[in-house]
């Protein structure tokens, strides 16, 4: 039942972009947070210390378990971000399977504008706006970070704010030790930016890919659906393959399906795992 009294807080833990506990990316889920203030969604962030941690607001909405609208946003530890891809799996889990949301449908009100979460085939559907990488020529710096001597080709998505590094094969994104700390200073596009190693891939994956954010308090991502914006069209031109399945190579790993939609939209399918329920005292 909704509330906004928020001496005690809901909130879960759930394994995004898995069928199975302790894989995939976990993401914190606050339930209600509409008596929150952003300060205090911050300091929630950093106490659960995921690489993002999904407020969920009611608005206006009496009747939570059969509703479809929310307000929805995310915090890192360090700051809020415009877009979270498992975070938005991990909110849309939540309402779906803890709090009995009965519509197939959710829509939420992000500081990306509007987005879906559709229930599919035991998974979940995003709607989510598209990247538009191009090509580009990595400064030193930034391969100095990530620590290598060569690449096949760069690409960047000035909409995301993250640079693309493809490697010929998926050894070479596997073996990347980047120094964290000079990525971190590394001054790509807007300040914070992320950085994506990938690679065709086989074993049932059209590519594999790593992704870093030190900037925004995230190292490495274990698996980044708003990196899989990017990746979709940039993979799909080079395959010609318009839904393809993907595979994010972190230490836990995490696997969705990527399909581009129209012109402008990427759809991203995956599955999800609660594996904590809890109540948050403040």
């Amino acid at each position: 039942m909704r509330s906004n009294d928020t001496s005690g807080l809901r909130i879960f833990v759930v394994d995004a972009f898995t069928a199975e506990p302790f894989r995939g990316n976990p993401a914190g889920v606050c339930l209600w947070a509409d008596g929150l203030s952003d300060g205090q969604m911050q300091i929630i962030a950093a106490e659960m210390k995921h690489s993002e941690t999904a407020f969920i607001s009611a608005g206006t909405v009496d009747d939570p378990a059969g509703a479809g609208r929310y307000r929805l946003r995310w915090f890192t530890p360090a700051c809020e971000v415009p877009l979270c891809g498992h975070g938005t799996i991990a909110a849309s889990h939540v309402l779906f399977n803890e709090v009995g949301v009965e519509s197939d449908e959710l829509l939420y009100d992000t500081l990306s504008g509007e987005l879906k979460a559709i229930r599919e085939n035991g998974g979940i559907r995003l709607d989510f706006p598209r990247g538009a990488p191009e090509p580009f020529d990595p400064p030193g710096e930034l391969l100095d970070a990530l620590g290598i001597p060569g690449f096949a080709e760069a690409a960047y998505c000035a909409k995301t704010n993250n640079t693309i590094i493809r490697f010929e094969t998926s050894e070479e994104v596997k073996a990347v030790e980047p120094d964290f700390a000079k990525l971190e200073d590394a001054k790509i596009g807007r300040v914070p930016h992320g950085v994506i190693v990938t690679s065709e891939s086989g074993d049932g994956y059209e590519f594999v890919s790593r992704f870093f954010a030190p900037a925004v308090g995230v190292p490495e991502d274990p698996v980044t659906g708003v990196a899989h914006t990017v990746l979709a069209p940039f993979w799909a031109e080079r395959l010609g393959r318009n839904e393809m399945r993907a595979y994010q190579a972190s230490a836990r790993g995490g696997e969705l399906t990527v399909r581009l939609v129209g012109e402008d939209r990427v759809n991203l399918i995956g599955e999800a795992v609660t594996v904590l329920r809890g109540e948050l005292i403040l």
